[in-house]
């Protein structure tokens, strides 16, 4: 008689659920925290265990996701210090303004919603900086070299700024080097932002069900909170491997590298009461979310998303723009399927009320 298979969907409001690419779907019914993943990987689910991998050594240049080595060179600390305030007042400033018109909501998600937002955060940029992080352009590496190239040589007409801080530090680049670090800098900070906050809205709505427009605008944080739980867009964190990893577990080889699921650390019963269940009053009365054992929606310390600050009050910002435009999802099914990308993210069609629907 076959065994029957575990249960990894996770139910939302009013039955709504999400299903899983083959890959994330053979993840999620590991039996075991810690397992091998191929002859040269390990991934790992246990909290203490993640606890002791992170805090093993720092983080490499290589592992982080935005300030990487870019143009041949690390990014220094100075310069990632930089982007990161000037990233910061950016969306301050940004979101201080009116958001665009509603109906550009409509479409594609989560796709329409990052493409939302670069428009309201980032459309003050000129050309030909604002097309460093288009869509049309970051999926094509012959179009990203072209836009690189005409962003090096960028002149700037008089000596008032143009647009964001970002894109300031592009033109004040003391040399070709360091302009095309700063390219790079503003093509992964204002793309990872942008893509994270539209995948975390994208996902709430979802996991808020057909009622999602019912849901008071008190506990909007707390579904936010429960969406990074249930569906952390950064769903897995990468680990090089080392002898500094000796004696942390029998299955660690020094050779192997490690992959860290806060997916499936999100899940654990031993952390988790009724983990499949879509709960954002779990969230109730929770003074510092990211103090909860066993969560991690931001990464570790030393390698924590450096715009976490940002996504939850953009995110809200996002969500509240939505529902206030009554946006309506049309999906023929009550399950929807998260495909495998660097981003945990449902997709569906979208659009906005009628009255929003004119520009």
């Amino acid at each position: 008689m076959e065994e029957p298979k575990p249960v990894t969907t996770v139910a939302a409001a009013r039955d709504y659920r999400v299903g899983y690419d083959p890959q994330i779907q053979d993840l999620l019914t590991k039996d075991t925290k810690v397992f091998r993943i191929d002859d040269t990987t390990v991934g790992i689910s246990d909290f203490p265990l993640i606890s002791a991998v992170v805090a093993a050594r720092p983080v490499l240049a290589s592992e982080r996701s935005v300030f990487k080595p870019a143009a041949g060179a690390d990014i220094h600390h100075d310069s990632a210090t930089r982007s990161i305030h000037a990233l910061g007042r950016d969306v301050m400033a940004g979101v201080r303004t009116p958001p665009p018109p509603a109906h550009q909501l409509s479409g594609e998600w989560p796709y329409a919603a990052t493409s939302y937002l670069r428009t309201w955060l980032f459309s003050s940029d000129p050309l030909p900086v604002s097309l460093l992080s288009h869509r049309g352009v970051t999926r094509s590496d012959l179009l990203s070299r072209i836009v690189d190239r005409a962003v090096t040589v960028w002149p700037r007409s008089g000596g008032e700024s143009e647009g964001t801080m970002l894109a300031e530090q592009i033109h004040d680049a003391s040399d070709t080097q360091n302009r095309r670090q700063a390219i790079a800098l503003y093509r992964r900070a204002t793309a990872t932002l942008s893509d994270g906050v539209a995948a975390l809205v994208a996902n709430a709505l979802w996991l808020m069900g057909p009622e999602r427009h019912e849901v008071p605008r008190t506990e909007h944080t707390a579904v936010l909170w429960e969406t990074l739980r249930v569906l952390p867009p950064a769903w897995m964190l990468f680990r090089g491997g080392g002898d500094v990893y000796d004696g942390l577990h029998p299955d660690i080889r020094p050779q192997d590298n490690i992959a860290l699921f806060p997916l499936l650390m999100h899940r654990d019963p031993d952390y988790w009461s009724d983990p499949l269940e879509f709960r954002p009053e779990r969230w109730n009365g929770v003074e510092d979310p990211e103090k909860t054992p066993a969560f991690m929606p931001f990464g570790f310390d030393g390698a924590r998303c450096w715009a976490k600050h940002l996504v939850v009050p953009l995110a809200e910002r996002l969500l509240h723009v939505a529902l206030d435009n009554q946006l309506t999802i049309h999906s023929p099914q009550q399950q929807t399927h998260i495909p495998l990308r660097s981003l945990l993210s449902v997709r569906f069609e979208a659009e906005v009320a009628a009255s929003a629907s004119a520009p």
